[in-house]
């Protein structure tokens, strides 16, 4: 009689099996990710290096003309970064205080039905299309701002600005509101044991309590309209403006200048002169990853400032 010498494995060595396939899997996934963020920086610096080999990163850094294709060609990176923090700046300015807002009224004031309509509703923001932003900047808001006494260029700063603000206000409030959510319950009791009134228990409590959270979602919402493509390319036009006031009394009538006319960011000249007749391997041609390499710099140096500020205020509680 022939008897069956391997054992049988039990439950625990195939659940020990399986947890060991699942980690193999998701590390597999989270090393991909890193070779891929790892191979896209290396193209970058390898091609910016081929760019700086035939031009001067000083001039680069430091020059106020970009003109990669008209004589004579300069690619002084200065007038795309002005006119990326100038959308920048003002889209922040619209969307973190309608963020925050957005952000206290589901949190503290609306009703767990309310909130189960709202919140979704207002995420549907972010499911939109940025071209049809940027159309609906170009049709709709620009003629609104120059009915209510605004002159504006058709292709301008202020109306693409206005449309990254609300295309990031989602990004703003949700991320403020599951903060503020986090919270514990006891702080607001201690607040209304006090007589505080759920104004100042919502701004004096809870706010300060999530301020590490609602910093986070500013850094992500401001990185967000940094690398904004579509609209600002659709809404504010392609002629690169240097930001550049002779003192600070200049200071306002510059900003209005700057936000009523055309500008470029540099996004929308990465998209210009890929979308060009450029022949590769042209110095033009490779300041496409010059400029990627800027913009990568800026935003790994926000989400960097992001942690370290995110960590010094982060509150623990039990």
């Amino acid at each position: 009689m022939a008897f069956d010498s391997s054992p049988e494995l039990t439950g625990t060595e195939i659940r020990s099996t399986r947890e060991r396939v699942y980690g193999t899997v998701f590390f597999l996934c989270a090393s991909l990710s890193v070779l891929i963020t790892l191979a896209i920086i290396g193209t970058l610096l390898f091609d910016a290096l081929r760019f700086f080999s035939e031009y001067s990163i000083i001039a680069f850094l430091t020059g106020t003309r970009w003109s990669p294709s008209i004589n004579p060609i300069e690619f002084g990176v200065l007038p795309l970064v002005t006119g990326t923090l100038a959308v920048t700046v003002i889209a922040a300015a619209i969307a973190m205080p309608i963020g925050v807002s957005a952000a206290v009224y589901l949190s503290e004031y609306a009703s767990d039905r309310t909130r189960s309509v709202l919140k979704p509703a207002l995420e549907v923001l972010a499911g939109i299309p940025t071209v049809v932003y940027g159309y609906f900047a170009l049709v709709y808001i620009t003629p609104a701002l120059e009915v209510v006494g605004i002159e504006l260029s058709t292709f301008n700063v202020l109306s693409a600005s206005i449309m990254v603000g609300i295309m990031i206000i989602p990004m703003v409030s949700s991320l403020s509101e599951d903060a503020m959510s986090s919270v514990p319950d006891s702080l607001r009791e201690a607040g209304y044991g006090m007589g505080a009134t759920k104004f100042e228990v919502s701004t004096g409590i809870v706010i300060p309590a999530a301020v590490s959270g609602i910093f986070a979602s500013f850094i992500l919402a401001l990185s967000r309209a940094i690398g904004e493509t579509m609209i600002v390319t659709v809404a504010m036009g392609m002629r690169a403006r240097m930001f550049a006031p002779e003192n600070i009394a200049d200071l306002p009538a510059e900003i209005a200048y700057i936000a009523s006319n055309s500008g470029s960011t540099m996004t929308a000249a990465i998209i210009n002169l890929g979308l060009s007749d450029l022949a590769g391997g042209t110095t033009a041609f490779y300041s496409l990853f010059a400029i990627g390499l800027t913009l990568f710099t800026m935003t790994f140096l926000m989400n960097l400032a992001s942690d370290i500020i995110a960590n010094r205020f982060r509150e623990e509680y039990q």
